[in-house]
Protein backbone atom coordinates (compact mmCIF):
# COMPACT_ATOMS: atom_id res chain seq x y z
CA UNK A 1 0.00 0.00 0.00
CA UNK A 2 1.30 3.51 -0.76
CA UNK A 3 1.25 6.66 1.42
CA UNK A 4 -1.13 8.41 -0.97
CA UNK A 5 -3.81 4.81 -0.78
CA UNK A 6 -2.85 4.96 3.57
CA UNK A 7 -3.49 8.71 3.97
CA UNK A 8 -6.80 8.17 1.62
CA UNK A 9 -8.09 5.20 3.65
CA UNK A 10 -7.39 6.62 7.07
CA UNK A 11 -9.10 9.82 6.08
CA UNK A 12 -12.13 7.79 4.90
CA UNK A 13 -12.19 5.59 8.33
CA UNK A 14 -12.57 9.28 10.32
CA UNK A 15 -15.35 9.88 7.78
CA UNK A 16 -16.96 6.67 8.70
CA UNK A 17 -16.67 7.54 12.17
CA UNK A 18 -17.70 11.35 12.14
CA UNK A 19 -20.87 10.39 10.48
CA UNK A 20 -21.69 7.26 12.90
CA UNK A 21 -21.60 10.06 15.66
CA UNK A 22 -23.20 12.71 13.27
CA UNK A 23 -26.45 9.90 12.86
CA UNK A 24 -26.32 9.31 16.56
CA UNK A 25 -26.23 12.66 17.81
CA UNK A 26 -29.40 13.30 15.30
CA UNK A 27 -31.25 10.51 16.16
CA UNK A 28 -30.75 11.49 20.22
CA UNK A 29 -31.50 14.97 19.49
CA UNK A 30 -34.76 13.58 17.59
CA UNK A 31 -35.94 11.39 20.69
CA UNK A 32 -35.38 13.93 22.95
CA UNK A 33 -37.59 16.47 21.33
CA UNK A 34 -40.07 13.65 21.30
CA UNK A 35 -40.06 12.04 24.52
CA UNK A 36 -42.43 13.60 26.96
CA UNK A 37 -40.93 12.74 30.90
CA UNK A 38 -38.33 15.91 31.51
CA UNK A 39 -35.59 13.25 32.58
CA UNK A 40 -35.84 10.57 30.52
CA UNK A 41 -35.53 13.80 27.82
CA UNK A 42 -32.05 14.57 29.97
CA UNK A 43 -30.93 11.02 29.22
CA UNK A 44 -31.02 11.45 25.42
CA UNK A 45 -30.08 15.18 25.45
CA UNK A 46 -26.81 13.57 27.58
CA UNK A 47 -26.52 11.12 25.21
CA UNK A 48 -26.57 13.61 22.04
CA UNK A 49 -24.05 15.85 24.25
CA UNK A 50 -21.66 13.22 24.34
CA UNK A 51 -21.70 12.18 20.48
CA UNK A 52 -21.28 15.82 20.14
CA UNK A 53 -17.94 15.79 21.79
CA UNK A 54 -16.68 12.58 20.33
CA UNK A 55 -17.80 14.39 16.30
CA UNK A 56 -15.22 17.14 18.15
CA UNK A 57 -12.86 14.59 18.51
CA UNK A 58 -12.61 13.11 15.31
CA UNK A 59 -12.88 16.41 13.61
CA UNK A 60 -9.52 17.55 15.24
CA UNK A 61 -8.13 14.45 14.11
CA UNK A 62 -9.37 14.24 10.83
CA UNK A 63 -8.00 17.99 10.04
CA UNK A 64 -4.75 17.34 11.80
CA UNK A 65 -4.19 14.18 9.77
CA UNK A 66 -5.32 15.88 6.69
CA UNK A 67 -2.70 18.47 7.44
CA UNK A 68 0.43 16.44 8.74
CA UNK A 69 -0.60 13.09 7.88
CA UNK A 70 -0.33 12.53 11.57
CA UNK A 71 -3.11 11.71 14.29
CA UNK A 72 -3.26 15.12 17.14
CA UNK A 73 -1.79 14.23 20.69
CA UNK A 74 -3.83 14.97 23.66
CA UNK A 75 -6.88 15.79 21.77
CA UNK A 76 -9.38 14.45 24.20
CA UNK A 77 -9.08 13.84 28.19
CA UNK A 78 -8.18 10.02 27.96
CA UNK A 79 -9.35 9.60 31.95
CA UNK A 80 -12.61 11.52 31.05
CA UNK A 81 -15.80 8.78 31.33
CA UNK A 82 -19.14 9.05 29.94
CA UNK A 83 -21.49 11.28 32.86
CA UNK A 84 -24.66 8.72 31.85
CA UNK A 85 -24.06 6.01 34.85
CA UNK A 86 -25.73 7.64 37.53
CA UNK A 87 -28.42 8.85 35.40
CA UNK A 88 -29.63 5.61 33.80
CA UNK A 89 -28.97 3.50 36.73
CA UNK A 90 -31.68 5.79 38.46
CA UNK A 91 -34.86 3.90 38.86
CA UNK A 92 -37.41 7.11 37.93
CA UNK A 93 -35.46 7.02 34.72
CA UNK A 94 -36.52 3.41 33.67
CA UNK A 95 -39.61 3.34 35.63
CA UNK A 96 -40.34 6.04 32.94
CA UNK A 97 -39.80 4.27 29.83
CA UNK A 98 -41.91 2.08 28.84
CA UNK A 99 -41.41 -1.82 27.76
CA UNK A 100 -43.41 -1.47 24.79
CA UNK A 101 -43.04 2.38 24.10
CA UNK A 102 -41.08 4.80 21.91
CA UNK A 103 -38.67 5.50 24.04
CA UNK A 104 -37.88 1.39 24.30
CA UNK A 105 -37.82 1.09 20.73
CA UNK A 106 -35.54 4.09 20.39
CA UNK A 107 -33.14 2.26 23.39
CA UNK A 108 -33.29 -0.73 21.23
CA UNK A 109 -32.59 0.82 17.68
CA UNK A 110 -29.62 3.05 20.00
CA UNK A 111 -28.22 -0.33 21.11
CA UNK A 112 -27.79 -1.65 17.67
CA UNK A 113 -25.92 2.01 16.88
CA UNK A 114 -23.76 1.87 19.86
CA UNK A 115 -22.67 -1.60 18.86
CA UNK A 116 -22.01 -0.61 15.42
CA UNK A 117 -19.27 2.20 16.50
CA UNK A 118 -17.60 -0.15 19.10
CA UNK A 119 -17.06 -2.56 16.23
CA UNK A 120 -15.88 0.43 13.80
CA UNK A 121 -13.66 2.29 17.03
CA UNK A 122 -12.44 -1.36 18.21
CA UNK A 123 -11.35 -2.66 14.53
CA UNK A 124 -9.38 0.28 13.84
CA UNK A 125 -7.75 0.42 17.27
CA UNK A 126 -5.98 -2.97 16.50
CA UNK A 127 -5.68 -2.32 13.12
CA UNK A 128 -3.88 0.70 13.67
CA UNK A 129 0.16 1.94 13.56
CA UNK A 130 0.22 5.49 14.75
CA UNK A 131 0.07 5.17 18.55
CA UNK A 132 -2.21 8.18 18.23
CA UNK A 133 -4.56 6.54 15.95
CA UNK A 134 -4.79 3.36 18.35
CA UNK A 135 -5.38 5.67 21.28
CA UNK A 136 -7.82 7.83 19.80
CA UNK A 137 -9.97 4.94 18.64
CA UNK A 138 -9.62 3.10 21.73
CA UNK A 139 -10.31 5.65 23.58
CA UNK A 140 -13.57 5.82 21.53
CA UNK A 141 -14.64 2.33 21.73
CA UNK A 142 -14.34 2.28 25.44
CA UNK A 143 -16.63 5.22 25.76
CA UNK A 144 -19.34 3.62 23.24
CA UNK A 145 -19.09 0.70 25.34
CA UNK A 146 -20.10 2.77 28.35
CA UNK A 147 -23.46 4.09 26.08
CA UNK A 148 -24.17 0.38 25.41
CA UNK A 149 -23.56 -1.18 28.98
CA UNK A 150 -25.85 1.96 30.41
CA UNK A 151 -28.45 1.49 27.54
CA UNK A 152 -28.47 -2.71 27.83
CA UNK A 153 -29.06 -1.97 31.87
CA UNK A 154 -32.18 0.02 31.11
CA UNK A 155 -33.33 -2.50 28.30
CA UNK A 156 -32.61 -5.31 31.05
CA UNK A 157 -34.86 -3.50 33.94
CA UNK A 158 -37.46 -2.98 30.88
CA UNK A 159 -37.31 -6.52 30.59
CA UNK A 160 -37.75 -7.83 33.94
CA UNK A 161 -40.69 -5.39 34.05
CA UNK A 162 -42.44 -6.96 31.39
CA UNK A 163 -41.89 -10.30 33.26
CA UNK A 164 -42.99 -9.22 36.19
CA UNK A 165 -46.00 -7.15 35.23
CA UNK A 166 -47.09 -10.49 33.24
CA UNK A 167 -46.24 -12.91 35.68
CA UNK A 168 -44.03 -14.62 33.20
CA UNK A 169 -41.54 -16.38 35.85
CA UNK A 170 -41.48 -19.80 35.79
CA UNK A 171 -41.76 -19.96 40.03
Amino acid sequence: MTETEKVAGTLDILKQAIILEKRGLAFYNKVAEQVEDESVRSFFDSMAQEEAGHINVLSAQFKAYSDTGHFKADSFNETEKSQLASAVLDKGIREKISAAGFEASAIAAAIAMEQQAIKVYSEQAKNAGDPEEKKVYAWLAGWEREHLNRLMDIDRALLDSVWEDNRFWPF
